[in-house]
């Protein structure tokens, strides 16, 4: 029979995700409505590991669904990638009769939770709480989609530029090792261009399809480049093309960390709270060192292991469709 679960611990660690706030408020209220007491924990993994612990109830998580960033805040910890600061981390939990951790994150996050409960047992949920879209077991990250439209508003404001002046933007957009953002923001935004980390585009490559849009009378373009791409970045990208190709007058954005915040999206509100609710459940069930996650419109359990080690790919049809709509 599985052991009652009296009290939860939730952290939110790594980068912020627009929807954190609601994935914490639907652990609260999730718990409560089954009779669970929840421990917020500050500042991550550092906080679990210094104690800093605060209880939360219904009022504690009122009017924060529609908030960015969170409100449990976030860093990342040096200390618990050691065994002393786990050590400590795990007898705070028990000074604080923790029986169960909810961790919303990446994959940093969910790395520290799996060797975590590995080492005390102690039941581990993760929730995927990042822009980047990049975890196996879920169709959509929290945060995913208002970066998403975070982008696609900047680069909406950026054409009207780019088409007054004749001018050729370069937008770079975050996704180190992952292009999720850039493809659907491509799409979305009509881009001449992407460029991935993932699939690969030589400046030869660019320059052939700008000389193709040029031949159109197209005057103006916008290329997206995910930070990640193997070209250098945006403004690489820019010189190079600079270098070889002067039909256009051309300029950089860096969009950066403005991607990361705002108000999160009604879609990232009820995943984050779908999920949050989840999370509560699979502990009861008895479940641990797994991330929810929602495929196909489903909630499925993925373990850890799989979903930090996993790669999640990129669309085919959306690779495909980007190239198509380019013309």
């Amino acid at each position: 029979m599985t052991k009652k679960l009296r009290k939860i611990g939730v952290l939110t660690s790594g980068g912020d995700s627009p929807g954190m706030n609601a994935a914490i408020r639907a652990v609260v209220r999730a718990a409560v409505y089954n009779d669970i007491e929840v421990d917020g924990i500050f500042q991550g993994y550092d906080g679990l590991i210094r104690g800093d612990f605060k209880r939360l109830n219904v009022r504690s998580v009122a009017k924060i669904i529609e908030r960015g960033g969170t409100i449990l805040k976030s860093a990342r910890s040096e200390e618990f990638r050691t065994v002393e600061g786990r050590r400590k981390a795990f007898e705070n939990l028990k000074e604080r009769e923790i029986d169960a951790l909810i961790t919303i994150g990446g994959n940093g996050t969910f790395t520290g939770a799996h060797i975590f409960t590995e080492e005390y047992g102690i039941p581990v949920m993760g929730i995927p709480g990042t822009i980047d879209n990049d975890l196996y077991g879920t169709d959509s990250t929290i945060g995913f989609d208002t970066a998403t439209n975070t982008v696609v508003e900047a680069v909406d404001k950026i054409r009207d530029t780019a088409n007054s002046h004749n001018r050729l933007f370069f937008v770079e957009v975050m996704g180190r090792d992952s292009g999720f953002i850039a493809l659907r923001a491509g799409i979305a935004t009509g881009a001449i261009a992407v460029l991935l980390s993932e699939e690969e585009m030589s400046i030869d490559d660019l320059i052939g399809v700008l000389e193709k849009s040029a031949e159109s009378n197209k005057t103006s373009s916008i290329v997206i480049v995910a930070e990640g791409d193997a070209n250098g970045g945006a403004y690489e990208v820019a010189r190079k093309v600079n270098e070889r190709y002067a039909q256009y007058e051309t300029r950089v954005t860096v969009l950066g960390h403005i991607q990361r915040g705002g108000t999160p999206s009604c879609w990232d509100r009820v995943l984050a709270s779908r999920m949050g609710v989840a999370a509560v459940e699979g502990l009861i069930e008895g479940r641990t060192d797994v991330m929810i996650g929602i495929c196909n419109d489903i909630e499925t359990y993925t373990p850890l292991s799989e979903a930090i080690k996993e790669k999640f790919r990129l669309n085919k049809t959306e690779l495909r469709i980007a190239k198509i709509l380019s013309i």
